[in-house]
């Protein structure tokens, strides 16, 4: 109502159990699920996607959640086209565990990057950025509650301006880039003579 040029025509999701799912019946937005079906590999999966949405006539892609690289093939036919909602202030924390990897290195505030999607993940071009203070009472979950909130208004107020022309991208510095560490398996033992906050 507030974007009048602009119309949500499809949400998409590869969870068959996404809450999402429900909050498009509510607003009498179309949503289809695409899953990963057992033996689908990702060009294959995301072939059935694209005919989706050429199906609902889709202009733009918004990411949200959506957790996996996308194939060249399939980023080069959306490149400017596609955008992304990540939980940090890029370059800083690409791909997972992004909240506790704040939490551990200290630091002292945390945010959401509107961005494009590139081959490169979570190296696109920034369009918005959004930060939020760590409070000393904090952990990864109240922190992904925290972001999940401001990352979807951030990207309402982003998504107009971008479409419109009215934001240009700007690339991300190479300063202040950090890299996710390769999980192991020894990262999941608890140690139960640490008290519960550490």
């Amino acid at each position: 109502e507030k974007y009048p040029s602009l119309q949500i025509l499809l949400i998409l999701t590869d969870q068959p159990y996404a809450g999402v799912i429900e909050r498009a019946k509510k607003f009498t937005t179309a949503c289809e699920v695409v899953p990963r079906k057992s033996g689908m590999d990702k060009p294959a999966h995301e072939a059935a996607i694209l005919e989706v949405l050429k199906k609902h006539n889709v202009d733009w892609i918004f990411l949200a959640g959506y957790m996996r690289l996308l194939t060249p093939w399939f980023v080069d036919a959306w490149q400017g086209r596609m955008i992304n909602i990540h939980p940090s202030l890029l370059p800083a924390y690409p791909g997972l565990k992004t909240h506790a990897r704040a939490l551990a290195a200290g630091e002292a505030e945390a945010g959401c990057t509107v961005h494009l999607v590139t081959l490169e993940m979570d190296a696109g071009p920034i369009l918005a950025q959004e930060s939020t203070p760590i409070a000393p009472q904090d952990d990864a979950q109240s922190l992904h509650d925290r972001l999940a909130t401001l990352g979807a208004k951030l990207l309402a107020r982003t998504i107009p301006d971008y479409v419109s022309g009215k934001l240009a991208p700007r690339p991300q510095p190479l300063e202040g880039a950090s890299y996710a560490p390769k999980i192991k398996k020894e990262d999941g033992l608890i140690d139960w003579h640490q008290p519960a906050r550490t």
